[in-house]
């Protein structure tokens, strides 16, 4: 994948503008949200439609695909009623990226509903708590390729435009926004752009009923013990951006990888 002229060029690449842009832009911030959509193309198609008076830089599916609808040095309309650090209005200082991924979910017998009606099986559902929310809620996890071609495609224009900080939808728009949500770990993700290493000895709880630990960060590799239940405690030794190492607090000994997305910090 190449960056140049504010443009994205790779296998996976797609550039597909969008009516749904402003003025020049000189970003300071990386804003991540999710789409709570359908799917990657209806997104894309929602933010070129000029009615929806909305759009991101980057749309990347499930897949890994990736969708540029706005250069990096022009005005999406993602971020609308939002602030940070003193300024206001979060369109003019950041590039956008939406993850296609369904948010928040409603448990129907034993599958998990969307708004706009999708449903989806408990593998892809993680349990956790929103930052800015007092009890725990469903959220439709992200795939290992989707979060892999995000944090590739950040650490690009991070470098390339010298970006303060990543953020979250929910950080710039609190109250009003709850995206990428608790399934999207933005403290490792945030300390894998910036070398940010500040939540190298917390304590992480299992957030999804079975959760495989394994002897190295990826699925290739095997199970170390049975699959850890929801809400075990760990003590967090190493996070790798889509893997955390981990061991047991319990005297069991068991230490391994697992997939940082299924976890969360403890109360």
């Amino acid at each position: 994948m190449l960056l140049k002229d504010h443009l994205l060029s790779g296998e996976n690449v797609r550039n597909e503008a969008t009516p749904n842009q402003g003025a020049p832009l000189v970003p300071q911030y990386l804003i991540v949200h999710y789409t709570a959509g359908r799917s990657a193309e209806s997104s894309v198609r929602h933010f070129q439609d000029r009615a929806a008076r909305a759009s991101a830089h980057l749309v990347i599916g499930r897949d890994a695909r990736i969708w540029q609808l706005v250069p990096f040095n022009r005005v999406a309309w993602h971020a609308g009623v939002s602030a940070w650090g003193g300024l206001q209005g979060m369109n003019h200082y950041s590039i956008g990226i939406e993850l296609d991924n369904a948010g928040r979910l409603t448990k129907v017998g034993d599958r998990y509903q969307a708004w706009f009606g999708g449903s989806y099986p408990a593998d892809q559902v993680v349990q956790a708590r929103h930052q800015n929310e007092d009890r725990d809620a469903f959220w439709h996890a992200y795939t290992d390729q989707q979060l892999e071609a995000t944090l590739e495609v950040s650490r690009m224009i991070v470098r390339e435009y010298g970006l303060k900080d990543v953020l979250g939808h929910e950080d710039i728009a609190p109250g009003r926004k709850s995206d990428p949500g608790p399934a999207f770990r933005m403290a490792s993700f945030r300390a894998s752009l910036l070398g940010r290493g500040d939540d190298s000895r917390e304590r992480v709880q299992v957030d999804v009923p079975l959760l495989n630990i394994r002897s190295g960060p990826g699925i290739e590799y095997p199970t170390v013990a049975k699959p850890l239940k929801l809400r075990t405690l760990l003590q967090l030794i190493q996070m790798g951006g889509l893997w955390a190492h981990v061991a047991t607090i319990d005297g069991s000994g068991i230490e391994g990888w697992v997939r940082s997305s299924f976890i969360s910090p403890s109360a």
